[in-house]
């Protein structure tokens, strides 16, 4: 097996050293390549797989499914969209955001021109006139700043860490064979990302875009702190994720049109999709069935049980991941596995350690749309042209938050179980770097590997796609954060939109003969709750105290205002409810918000002071 890899890796094309990088020759594609070798082979042993035919759109017709994503498909024909809410929503973007939507319905008009469609497009150069000030202002009403001294203090030291190939006539970037001590940078998620791009690029026209100092160390990124707290996925009302997700596609499609990367979305369909099973099934349709067995369950359990029998056999065991099991055994194994499954009659103990691990990585391979999504897994694949590792970091994050919650579940259990492999390094032989580059071929290759390429194609596909891994495995923690001007312009929405409702209520009561004073009273005291200023009122109808007065302080956090509730508990019920229930916003700008425990409760009170909060456990 090793003396093939071998083989193998001397026939990939030749590449040259860069002269600065002396720890290039650690670094080794053995593992890539020895892992797309099992794939192709355990494909050949699997030839009734479903698959999915990715097809090159025509022109303009990924510009039409960005808009209709984007919410804005009213802006180049009919449409069930609301225009209001476009309206609104386009009165929110920043300068970037709203240049890369004009772009797209620029193309689009085009392309409709040729075709002779006469729809009647606005011109959105209109709509974003406002926005052409020299200064621009955030969905909170505050400027927008330039980015951070700490932020631009590392701005070149976070391109290092990497080692150079030049293969042809490309440059392939490669992650550091081992993490080193690294200096601390913050990620600023209050200023739009493609904003902070365009930046940094004027703040360096005179100097060199990228630096080739190899010995600076893998960068280590950290979140600020936020007094108005962390927002996480997950936190928010489906109706709010839903304006979170058109922002961020708008968002990353700004920030690859500022670095000039190209960007373009696949159209993937489906030729064929089992409708029960395990392997080869789509995640909405697994998770269904498994929900009637185990309600409320948001990961496989088949993925479930395969990581839970990995790690009965122990972490620590050389190779894990890399080695696979036999190719005849594991496809006995699924047949045994879609028979039994389900039944509770599989004998587990039939299956190795690499066995297990083998399955998992089928699993994922076999998934008739990938994992990291069909539409956007070019975008993931681009990330590694973007020119630094902060906004590689920036794009993933966005590219996470617009992957649809089954995908983005499992994906973030998976990221979770490789970091515990990796965590036993030191027995297990496997580094963030090994597991890299054995996982990316199961997450980025198995969709291609019936197309021709060149072997330089290969090469740099290798190199980009274990990089990527790489960051989602390092940067796992920070890459489930929704940044906050994302959050901010998601409340200026909700905003806008309560004074266009609340216009057309008072026009509809006046209308009605009802008292407009009466009416304007009423809707002041409901705001109020008789609540003298200063002072919340929590409810918390589950719990033994329902409603509690709460004085706010500048220390205030939302850790205090659930102790205070949980003090008055029974010991028992104390300690079943600390972890399971937490404090909420409802209403004012923003639909619901799970709130972290280091909220500043002042802070949030003076963002959003309509606002009700309530204490309750998350639904499942």
């Amino acid at each position: 097996m090793n003396q093939e890899s071998s083989t193998k890796v001397t026939e990939k094309p030749p590449f040259d050293r860069s002269s600065s990088q002396d720890s290039l020759d650690e670094l080794s594609m053995e593992d890539y390549w020895t892992e797309l070798e099992n794939i192709k082979k355990s494909s050949e042993n699997r030839q009734d797989q479903d698959i999915v035919v990715v097809k090159e759109p025509d022109e303009g017709e990924l510009e039409e499914e960005w808009l209709k994503e984007a919410g804005l498909s009213n802006l180049f024909g009919e449409s069930t969209d609301d225009p209001q809410e476009s309206m609104v929503f386009l009165s929110t973007l920043t300068r970037t955001q709203a240049a890369a939507v004009q772009k797209r319905v620029e193309t689009v008009s085009q392309t409709l021109r040729k075709k002779n469609k006469q729809h009647h497009i606005p011109d959105v150069r209109d709509i974003f006139a406002q926005q052409t000030a020299s200064k621009e202002k955030a969905p909170d009403g505050t400027e927008f700043r330039s980015v951070g001294t700490n932020e631009n203090k590392h701005q070149e030291k976070d391109d290092q860490a990497s080692s150079r190939l030049i293969v042809g006539d490309k440059e392939l970037i490669l992650p550091m064979p081992e993490e080193m001590p690294a200096s601390v940078t913050d990620i600023n998620l209050e200023v739009s990302f493609a904003e902070q791009a365009v930046s940094q690029k004027d703040s360096a026209k005179d100097k060199t875009w990228k630096t080739k100092d190899s010995n600076a160390s893998l960068p280590s990124f950290r979140l600020p702190k936020d007094k108005t707290g962390t927002t996480k996925m997950g936190d928010l009302a489906p109706q709010d994720m839903k304006k979170v997700c058109r922002l961020a596609l708008v968002e990353l499609t700004a920030l690859y049109d500022v670095l000039g990367v190209e960007l373009k979305q696949q159209k993937a369909v489906k030729i064929k999709t089992r409708d029960s099973g395990l392997f080869g099934v789509p995640l909405p349709v697994l998770l269904e069935q498994d929900q009637r067995k185990v309600p409320g369950t948001r990961i496989p359990l088949i993925f479930q049980k395969l990581i839970s029998r990995i790690e009965e056999g122990g972490l620590e065991t050389e190779g894990l991941l890399r080695i696979p099991g036999a190719a005849t055994r594991i496809k006995n194994l699924c047949q045994e596995l879609e028979a039994k499954f389900y039944e509770g009659t599989f004998n587990w103990e039939n299956v190795k350690q690499h066995d297990a691990a083998s399955l998992l990585k089928l699993f994922v391979r076999e998934l008739p749309q990938p994992l990291l999504g069909a539409e956007h897994l070019r975008a993931f694949q681009a990330v590694q042209n973007l020119p630094t590792k902060k906004q590689q970091l920036q794009a993933l994050n966005l590219l996470v938050v617009l992957l649809p919650d089954a995908n983005r579940d499992t994906l973030k259990a998976l990221l979770e179980f490789l970091q515990r492999v990796i965590d036993n390094k030191e027995k297990n032989k496997m580094t963030v770097m090994n597991v890299a580059m054995v996982m990316a071929p199961n997450l980025f290759m198995c969709h291609a590997l019936g197309l021709k390429s060149s072997e330089q194609r290969e090469f740099v596909m290798a190199a980009g796609t274990a990089n990527t891994m790489h960051l989602l495995i390092k940067y796992q923690k920070l890459l489930w954060t929704i940044p906050k001007f994302i959050i901010n312009q998601v409340r200026k929405q909700n905003a806008e939109s309560h004074k266009k409702d609340k216009k057309a209520m008072k026009k509809l009561l006046k209308k009605m003969a009802y008292d407009r004073e009466k009416y304007e009273k009423q809707d002041k005291s409901t705001n109020d709750a008789d609540v003298p200023q200063g002072v919340i009122r929590v409810q918390a109808p589950h719990l033994s105290k329902v409603s509690m007065a709460i004085q706010l302080t500048e220390e205030l956090r939302a850790s205090d205002v659930l102790a205070r509730f949980l003090s008055q508990e029974s010991g028992i019920a104390q300690t079943l409810k600390k972890g399971e229930v937490f404090l909420y916003e409802i209403g004012g700008n923003i639909g619901e918000r799970c709130l972290d425990e280091d909220t500043y409760m002042q802070d949030l009170y003076q963002l959003n002071p309509n606002a009700e909060w309530v204490i309750k456990s998350k639904p499942s």
